[in-house]
């Protein structure tokens, strides 16, 4: 009798264990590729989910996003400057069979490769098309990637050029080369200013040249904004005052028409 109690314990303590190994389960981001004496099975969708102790073997397989970075690596350009340039990678598993059966670590295989196509990539571009080009490189990264890893299951969503890091002696090259640039930009903007009040200059001598009495208002206005200051001595030469004189002359002139036409009005 002592025996069947043994027998019985023992086997309920099997079948308890049996029942553990077979519960298996599947959260809302996985699927479970399923191997039957090292065959593909089935893949399991979430949930609660029974195998066959011992038989079976379940993989679980996570779909979500998966961040990757990608390490500096030390890259010379296509004009022969050595940068040191850093990515990060975004990819997620489309077909969970292919990233456990075609390959057997997917995440380090995407690692690796990430890591020589950006050496790759960045190698055949110019350091200028590198620095102002990064939208087309991460492009094409990301188009050969894709290509690459189309067979494990994975899929690359967006590859982005993280930090490119150069030489000091670059680094002051390109200073001194910006700094060129705008000095350049400032004597044109400079030269543009002078040939504009040139041309307005020379509009403006153009009309008191066909109004002499023009020159003569323009002195006045000048020794005025001179004379704004009242400890300010003026020094006015000999032809100015011959000029007023005229200009004075001029004014009588004018008076005097004016009541001439007055009277013959009246």
């Amino acid at each position: 009798m002592t025996g069947l109690i043994i027998t019985l314990v023992i086997v309920g303590v099997v079948a308890l264990v049996l029942l553990f190994m077979a519960i298996r389960i599947v959260k809302q981001y996985e699927r479970g590729v399923v191997l039957r004496f090292g065959r593909l099975h089935s893949v399991r969708d979430p949930g609660l989910r029974f195998i066959i102790p011992i038989v079976d073997v379940m993989i679980k397989v996570s779909l979500r996003i998966v961040t990757l970075p990608i390490q500096s690596q030390g890259i010379i350009t296509r004009d022969n400057v050595s940068v040191g340039v850093s990515a990060v990678a975004y990819f997620r598993i489309v077909d969970p069979v292919k990233s456990v059966i075609a390959i057997e670590n997917v995440h380090a295989a995407i690692d690796q490769i990430a890591q020589t196509t950006l050496r790759k990539v960045v190698g055949q571009h110019h350091l200028d098309e590198t620095l102002a080009e990064t939208a087309k490189l991460n492009a094409d990264i990301r188009e050969i990637l894709e290509e690459l890893t189309a067979e494990w299951g994975a899929e690359v969503t967006l590859v982005e050029l993280k930090d490119i890091l150069l030489p000091d002696s670059m680094k002051r090259a390109m200073a001194k080369q910006a700094e060129a640039e705008r000095v350049k930009r400032a004597k044109i903007i400079a030269a543009e200013g002078e040939a504009l009040a040139a041309t307005k200059l020379g509009e403006a001598s153009d009309t008191m040249m066909r109004h002499p009495l023009a020159v003569q208002l323009r002195t006045l206005q000048t020794l005025v904004d001179i004379g704004v200051d009242k400890n300010t001595l003026v020094v006015v030469p000999a032809p100015l005052m011959n000029s007023i004189g005229e200009l004075t002359d001029f004014i009588d002139r004018e008076s005097a028409a004016a009541a001439r036409e007055r009277g013959v009005v009246r």
